[in-house]
């Protein structure tokens, strides 16, 4: 049986991050300031940033699978107007992908965050051509809200994104 877990980041986990976080099939759906090639240094600095980041306006975690790194999850609260919405971003190891590991990791962060603060919404913007991505979404109650034709420039490319978003009623329940 797989041990899957959200775990705080550690200085170790700098030698394991690049030989994930480098693969371009990783790289490739996710937004530039993701380095590519992603090196030693963007692993240092990242989880430096992490460890900085208040809990109070996000949660950043490693997924584990089996004691090993896998990948990253975070949920990050927006501010003025927005306060009461989240953003969330993740990305997996290609060896890790069709297994349900992403869809068990937004589960459990999407809970976290709603007993921790006082959101009522959690989106995410994956590309369209990303239907893995986009399925993990669907899998935990997320609604597709439109596709936005053109609206990211990847590697030379325009791409369509899409706006997915969990949403609490005010009875509480999704």
């Amino acid at each position: 049986m797989t041990e899957l877990a959200l775990r705080p980041w550690r200085e170790e986990d700098i030698c394991a991050l690049p030989a994930l976080a480098g693969d371009w099939e990783v790289a490739k759906n996710l937004r530039d300031v993701f380095p590519h090639p992603y090196g030693e240094k963007d692993a240092v600095n990242y989880i430096r940033s992490v460890q900085a980041a208040p809990s109070q306006e996000a949660l950043m975690y490693a997924i584990a699978v089996d004691g090993q790194l896998a990948g990253s999850i975070g949920i990050f609260r927006e501010k003025d107007v927005y306060q009461k919405s989240a953003e969330l971003g993740y990305w997996l190891g290609r060896d890790y992908w069709g297994r349900g590991i992403m869809t068990w990791s937004v589960g459990k962060i999407c809970a976290e965050a709603l007993e921790q603060w006082d959101i009522v919404r959690i989106f995410a913007e994956p590309f369209a051509r990303n239907l893995g991505s986009r399925r993990v979404l669907e899998k935990n109650g997320f609604r597709l809200e439109g596709i936005k034709k053109k609206s990211v420039y990847k590697a030379g490319e325009l791409l369509d994104s899409c706006m997915y978003a969990l949403v609490i009623g005010e009875d509480g329940k999704r």
